[in-house]
């Protein structure tokens, strides 16, 4: 395990949250936590909320660097990190073009499918779409979801070709691209990475139909499996994808890699997180203990990581 460097070498560090995307509130708890984490390691770190504060602040201010804990639009999606590289603020995460590939998950998909890599079957949706023909290709139940948003925003499992259209519509409310993904029914999981490592799988097992945004923040029903039930051999395997998906989308720094398993063993990547978040129900922490690495310990990794634009 890497030593931590000093935290005092972080200089002034400000903790990008909130912002106005639908993931709110949960940027709010995880910044919330990434700043008492710092403030409790040493770190001189303040609260930045870009929705109330103009990003010319932390120039004028001082700041020698940004947490990016911001979800969503304008936060992971290669907004807020190339008015960074503007402004000459060196941040945590990724850069512009993987922040922006990983939020869109159609385009995430297609990089994917060149690489050759494992992805369920999918459509793009509109208006006018045949949803005989959408169910008879992806079969059902499947899975209709806004392309740009995260947190499960937007998302419906559609049983029957009857409930199609008000998927669509729920979906289309939230982004204009909109994507039928085929079932995956063999469990969901998640590899985490920081830096050149991938932290240990972790099984998902929601209470709820599916791992929604309730399952993912509100519910204590939700089961998380760390070590998962995979076997060292399918675990070593869902980290290698899970490396390889992230190269692939340019990713840097830290992240999360989201899988579906078949029924039959096989992963299927499913998305790629370039900001995961960072609250008590949160996925990378829970990994990183697991890996023997504390929240401050964690958070002090991911600084120490800082993109350069």
């Amino acid at each position: 395990m890497k030593t931590n460097p000093d935290p005092v070498s972080f200089g002034k560090v400000a903790v990008l949250f909130g912002g106005k995307s639908a993931e709110r509130e949960v940027s709010l708890k995880s910044g919330a936590a990434v700043l008492a984490a710092l403030l409790r390691s040493g770190v001189d770190a303040c609260p930045f909320d870009p929705a109330v504060q103009n990003l010319q602040a932390l120039v004028d201010d001082g700041f020698d660097r940004a947490f990016i804990a911001l979800h969503g639009r304008y936060g992971e999606d290669g907004t807020v990190q190339g008015a960074l590289e503007l402004l000459g603020v060196p941040y945590t995460g990724s850069g512009v073009m993987a922040s922006a590939l990983g939020m869109d998950k159609w385009r995430t998909k297609l990089v994917w499918q060149a690489g050759g890599l494992p992805i369920p079957d999918y459509a793009l949706l509109d208006e006018h779409s045949d949803w005989e023909s959408v169910a008879q290709q992806l079969g059902l139940p499947l899975f209709v979801k806004p392309a740009n948003e995260g947190s499960s925003v937007g998302i419906s499992k559609a049983k029957s070709v009857a409930e199609l259209p008000a998927a669509y519509r729920e979906a289309v409310r939230h982004d204009p691209l909109v994507l039928a993904e085929r079932f995956i029914g063999g469990g969901e999981y998640t590899v985490a990475l920081l830096g050149e490592q991938a932290l240990p799988v972790i099984k998902i097992v929601p209470a709820n139909e599916f791992y929604d945004y309730d399952a993912k923040y509100l519910s204590n029903d939700t089961r998380y499996l760390c070590p998962s039930d995979l076997n060292a051999a399918q675990e070593a395997e869902m980290q290698r994808l899970a490396k390889q998906a992230f190269a692939l989308i340019g990713g840097q720094g830290w992240g999360r890699v989201d899988f579906l398993m078949s029924e039959n063993g096989k992963p299927y990547l499913l998305e790629a997180n370039t900001s995961p978040g960072m609250t008590d129900h949160s996925l990378v922490p829970m990994a990183a203990r697991q890996a023997g690495m504390s929240f401050e310990q964690l958070v002090l990794r991911i600084l120490g990581l800082t993109h350069v634009g």
